[in-house]
């Protein structure tokens, strides 16, 4: 057996010690690295096929983000008791370590690249998705796969307007700002961020303070290669097979290709020809231009079509670079044609549909109970959350077909970052009890769908009547960028995210972002670029923003009728118990009754939920027949249930429903000013009468009196009597003297 060699490096990040290893587990992996930052621990692993699969025209790269329960010493829930399907938090996680690296593998190269992230520890002050990405980064640079990075990455806070890395758990719940950057040494690959309403400036700032620190830790990923290198632990780099286009074909059919293509973009410019009618007529010319070489090069198509849609490409970047105009006629700030109507839906609690362009969304909000929260069975320290926006994106929205399935990785980003835009602006519960979801419903898209969502869900909210803190709207900015040259367009469509070499989009209200996210095709951003995006983003949206409250200037003051009525309450915590009575009875009762929703907090809180306001109160009317306390020296009007020889039982707070009331006992001795002989003499059953709390016995059970509720009726107090013979005025027998004691 080999002796085991085991490579260490330190990296200092956010104060505390990030240490990257290999050489002690999954040996057997192109590229093993343990990350340990903090008690987090996760293992990253990179490995490639050396086959490439026949007909892929794909770079086929997945990353795998594997959470494990046992991290955080949980079991999982349900019946299989096993990790399941990925979490939204791990999908998004995988995500984020896809976006910054894929660029970073050569063009042209097909062999399938793997890499896994598994957590295998959380410490919640030390992000494992940080600690995954350099992980990633680390485990490909180590590895013989031709990765040109590594990168490095980082969370930025911002706390009390000071900016931290890896802000920790207290750091982060007073940070306005959540912001992951990646980057190599030269160049910013991936933003993404969630804000409270934070200026373009300071997000600058933050980007600029993030890449700085993510350029020492790619410092100290390359010492760490080259330290495992000279362990043998590190393998070199492969020349891997690169598919391009035959040069020869390249050749002879660009000069004509792009002479065509020229003459097609300048008629659909002048035509400004829809989505549709522009991709049947730019197929169109290029299936001709196919045909035409195919008798010249006729075993080469698939270098025909690559060489023609080069000069496709070229020719739409051309126009821009030269001219000032996009393929649609627009300038490069020009926003699309904006359509928005609320209301929709006649029957759902709040819908707008937001149309840019041919980009459509259709967003609803639905409000529920508290307890309709999403339980969230993460690694996380969030266990629920009462606001969801989910994103659907089905076939009919290009005008394709696919099979519909359960939402993908797009489908689960996109709500992401739609629901991170809008979050900030959402009211505490404490002021709005509901849980609120929203669905948005991509109708048509051409670029840009998931900024639509964010600005048809505020839409949808405003027209349900949530008090939002303040309207949000989004756009995408796109980039086209040769040598140092480059140019950034206004609200994408999606023959430019194609073609183009970004896709950043950026949401927020009139005060600042509260999202943004960054992709990108090219090696990287400079500030230059970021900061132009980001001005001409802020001008979009105050474009877009201004149509919207054209049409609806301030949330609705009354919700739907259609939704349901909040009634807030608080209880004596004790009186909990009272309300669900044994077994649930108590509650069952008052829910089939009234056709209300309740939910009881532990700390007393009740919240009751009627589409009926009138079954609303009356709910609530009950619960504080059940929980009233009965004060004692107080005076209550009862009613007489129950007669016995000892006294009789009033009931001095009525049930509801055939529920019992308070009940207490109001002894013989305390019927009257006079000495009662029966109680029927005073009272019956069903008679009402006035009674005064004065207290409890040993038991816990009310003492009544109502011989101190009411006055005395004239000669009704029995004079005292004499006592009578032979007794003492005590009523006791007197005893007879006792002999005088004899002293001896």
């Amino acid at each position: 057996m080999t002796e085991m060699r085991v490579v260490q490096k330190n990296i200092e990040v956010g104060g505390r010690i990030m240490t990257l290893e290999t050489g002690r587990v999954a040996r057997q992996a192109g590229g093993s690295v343990l990350v340990r930052y903090g008690d987090t621990v996760v293992l990253v692993t990179a490995t490639m096929n050396p086959k490439i699969r026949e007909g892929l025209d794909f770079f086929p790269l997945t990353v795998d983000y594997e959470e494990r329960l046992y991290a955080v010493g949980k079991i999982p829930g349900g019946f299989i008791k096993r990790e399941g399907r990925p979490s939204e938090k791990a999908v998004l996680s995988g995500r984020l370590i896809d976006r910054p690296i894929r660029p970073l593998f050569p063009k042209g190269m097909r062999n399938e690249v793997q890499v896994i992230a598994t957590v295998l520890s959380v410490d919640q002050d030390n992000a494992p998705e940080i600690a995954a990405m350099i992980g990633a980064s680390a485990a490909l640079h180590i590895s013989e796969i031709p990765f040109q990075g590594p990168i490095g990455g980082v969370i930025v806070g911002r706390v009390d307007g000071e900016l931290v890395y890896n802000p920790t758990v207290a750091q982060a719940e007073k940070s306005d700002l959540h912001l992951v950057v990646a980057g190599t040494a030269d160049a910013v690959m991936m933003v993404e961020a969630g804000a409270r309403e934070v200026p373009e400036a300071e997000v600058l700032r933050a980007i600029a303070f993030g890449h700085a620190k993510a350029r020492e830790i790619v410092e100290a990923i390359e010492q760490f290669r080259q330290e495992a290198l000279e362990q043998g632990l590190a393998r070199p780099k492969i020349e891997p097979v690169l598919v391009v286009a035959s040069a020869e074909v390249e050749e002879a059919v660009l000069p004509g290709a792009l002479e065509k293509m020229r003459e097609a973009v300048q008629h659909c410019i002048d035509q400004r020809l829809d989505k549709k009618s522009r991709e049947l007529y730019l197929d169109g010319v290029k299936e001709e231009l196919v045909q035409q070489f195919l008798e010249q090069f006729p075993e080469q198509e698939g270098d025909i079509r690559s060489a023609v849609d080069t000069a496709e490409k070229k020719i739409v970047r051309e126009f821009i670079f030269k001219h000032g105009i996009r393929i649609d006629g627009r300038s490069l700030t020009e926003v699309r044609p904006i359509r928005i109507e609320v209301g929709f839906l006649p029957r759902t609690h709040g819908s707008g549909l937001f149309t840019r362009g041919q980009t459509q969304i259709l967003s609803v909000v639905t409000l529920g109970t508290v307890s309709e929260e999403q339980i969230l069975d993460g690694l996380g320290i969030e266990e629920s959350k009462r606001f969801m926006h989910h994103y659907n994106f089905p076939p009919y929205s290009t005008g394709e077909t696919r099979p519909m399935r359960s939402p993908g990785r797009r489908e689960i980003g996109h709500g992401a970052l739609a629901e991170r835009a809008l979050e900030p602006v959402i009211p505490p519960e404490e002021s709005f009890p509901y849980t609120i979801r929203i669905v948005s419903e991509a109708l048509e898209s051409n670029g840009s769908t998931s900024m639509g969502s964010v600005c048809g869900s505020t839409l949808a909210l405003m027209d349900a009547g949530v008090p939002i803190k303040a309207p949000v709207a989004g756009a995408a900015m796109g980039l086209i960028k040769e040598g140092d040259q480059f140019a950034i367009l206004t609200d994408i469509q999606g023959i430019e995210d194609h073609l183009g070499d970004m896709d950043f989009k950026v949401a927020g209200t009139k005060q600042g972002i509260t999202a943004l996210q960054m992709d990108i095709k090219v090696a990287g951003v400079t500030p230059a670029i970021l900061e132009k995006a980001l001005q001409q983003a802020h001008d979009a949206r105050m474009h877009i923003m201004g149509k919207m409250l054209e049409v609806i200037s301030e949330p609705r003051q009354d919700l739907s009728r259609y939704a349901p009525r909040m009634i807030n309450m608080t209880i004596d915590p004790d009186k909990i118990r009272d309300v669900i009575g044994p077994g649930g009875k108590t509650i069952k009762k008052i829910i089939d009754e009234t056709g209300v929703e309740i939910d009881i907090e532990d700390d007393g809180r009740i919240f009751i939920a009627a589409v009926d306001p009138e079954a609303g109160q009356k709910a609530r009317r009950i619960i504080e027949g059940i929980t009233r306390d009965v004060v004692t020296g107080e005076i209550y009007n009862g009613k007489v249930t129950r007669v016995t020889d000892f006294g009789c039982f009033v009931e001095i707070i009525p049930g509801v429903m055939g529920l019992p009331g308070k009940e207490g006992l109001v002894h013989i001795s305390q019927l009257a000013h006079h000495r009662v002989a029966k109680v029927e003499d005073v009272v019956k059953e069903g008679d009402e009468i006035l009674v005064k709390a004065i207290g409890y016995d040993n038991q816990g059970r009310l003492k009544l009196s109502r011989k101190e509720a009411v006055p005395p009726e004239p000669g009704e107090e029995a004079p005292r009597s004499k006592p009578a013979e032979g007794k003492a005025a005590d009523g006791r027998r007197p005893r007879a003297p006792r002999p005088a004691r004899k002293m001896q």
